[in-house]
């Protein structure tokens, strides 16, 4: 494949290492040749790093396989997902997961990306309902808008919710970066 024709969501081979494109940008300097701008994640370290392609550039392209999973539960080898169209149980290693099962509760679907069968990521939805375990109680009155107070989820998530959050609640999370969002 052509550089030009990278997308985002789109699996390349660079280096012997595989990428997920996250980002492309055309540009055209005034001087000079076009180039492609991309920002690439790795498949397995899920580390990004930034490329310059020249417009008319050979990429290799990967097929991944994506599929949706129900999470059922987690043991010392791992988490155990279950393929939502054939029912096959795969264990998914710990260093595959990262920090996906702090977004994760028992019986919820989430997209597993395979390569050659074998998971390397897994892809969240943009925000979670999960259950606060552990909280300060509120004070009454506190009124003030940005205040917030650490909560403990059942999962293990620690994040900051407002002071009007009590133990056991549902509240919704934003899988990116752990906060808070709503009430759920």
């Amino acid at each position: 494949m052509k550089a030009n024709d990278m997308r985002g969501g789109n699996g390349v081979k660079i280096d012997g290492k595989l990428y997920i494109v996250v980002k492309t940008e055309h540009t055209k300097p005034g001087k000079g040749p076009a180039y492609i701008q991309a920002k690439l994640k790795d498949a397995i370290t899920g580390a990004n790093i930034e490329r310059r392609f020249g417009s008319a550039e050979d990429v290799e392209e990967v097929t991944f396989d994506r599929r949706e999973m129900e999470y059922l539960y987690s043991d010392p080898s791992g988490a155990t997902f279950m393929d939502t169209e054939d029912y096959d149980q795969k264990i998914i290693p710990a260093d595959v997961l990262g920090d996906a099962l702090l977004y994760l509760v028992p019986n919820t679907t989430a997209h597993v990306v395979c390569y050659e069968e074998n998971p390397i990521i897994i892809e969240l939805p943009a925000s979670v309902e999960v259950t606060v375990s552990d909280t300060a109680p509120g004070i009454k009155g506190a009124t003030a808008t940005n205040q917030l107070k650490e909560a403990t989820c059942d999962t293990g998530l620690k994040t900051r919710v407002p002071p009007f959050i009590a133990n056991g609640e549902k509240i919704r999370v934003s899988t990116a970066d752990g906060s808070y969002l709503s009430r759920a």
